[in-house]
């Protein structure tokens, strides 16, 4: 073999190894976003199945600790209590669109219900738009007495990367966390998760209920198709400069 051509192939090993590391890199890309995909088609079957079944009992408090994402978000559920209005938080919402058309900035009204037995649910009854976060710009939805409660049964919340963090000394509020309103509030005895109220309608028509969001994007598998795309791309772009080279 000729010197210019093993300095060729020295000079050309670079590129390969590095074509080779990006190729591997894109590949797993793919793949990982098809995985992405067999779980978001698992989540959104479960989630319709779970929104259709008929409405349980609330978890007793002794089960609450099993109480997971897996097993028990967006099951249906009812419950019966006294709403604590005085303890009622407004958390920060931003919604796509209502049944009514209406849509925005407002805020979700999460009112603790006082169970019989002392504990505490807390139940987000549903969307208000800014300028009617005050409950006294909404009296007739503050309802006394016992009520019966049926809605979707959510987990904790988990604040994106550019949610403000929750403030509870200003009582500004961005994320539904169970733990950290009780806290605030001084509620002892709180299940670690919250129901989403269903639509029945609130005297007053406030806060609307029955906004919960059920659907969800879908496309990794159009992503899964771009990372294997450039792969294949790369490995073009690389058969094509080694037979270009050979030629030369």
């Amino acid at each position: 073999m000729s010197e210019p051509s093993r300095s060729a192939r020295r000079r050309l090993l670079p590129v390969a190894l590095a074509a080779l590391a990006a190729f591997g890199v894109l590949v797993g890309l793919g793949i990982w976003q098809l995985e992405r995909l067999a779980w978001k088609e698992s989540l959104i079957a479960q989630v319709e199945a779970r929104i259709h079944e008929a409405p349980a009992n609330l978890p007793d408090e002794a089960e609450w600790p099993r109480v997971s994402f897996a097993e028990d978000e967006y099951r249906r559920v009812t419950a019966q209590g006294r709403f604590r209005h005085d303890l009622e938080v407004q958390v920060y919402a931003l919604i796509d669109a209502a049944p009514d058309g209406s849509g925005g900035p407002g805020y979700w009204v999460v009112t603790p219900l006082a169970l019989a037995d002392g504990a505490y649910v807390l139940v987000n009854r549903g969307f208000v738009p800014v300028d009617r976060r005050a409950p006294s710009t909404r009296p007739e939805g503050q309802v006394d007495g016992v009520v019966t409660v049926t809605g979707l049964l959510r987990m904790p919340e988990e604040a994106a990367m550019f949610t403000p963090p929750n403030d509870a000394a200003k009582d500004s509020w961005f994320v539904r966390d169970p733990e950290a309103v009780a806290a605030a509030k001084g509620i002892l005895r709180v299940a670690p998760f919250l129901i989403d109220a269903d639509a029945t309608p609130n005297p007053g028509g406030l806060p609307r209920g029955g906004l919960t969001r059920i659907s969800f994007p879908n496309r990794h598998l159009e992503y899964a198709l771009t990372w294997f795309g450039l792969a294949g791309s790369l490995l073009a772009v690389f058969a094509a400069l080694i037979w270009s080279r050979r030629r030369r």
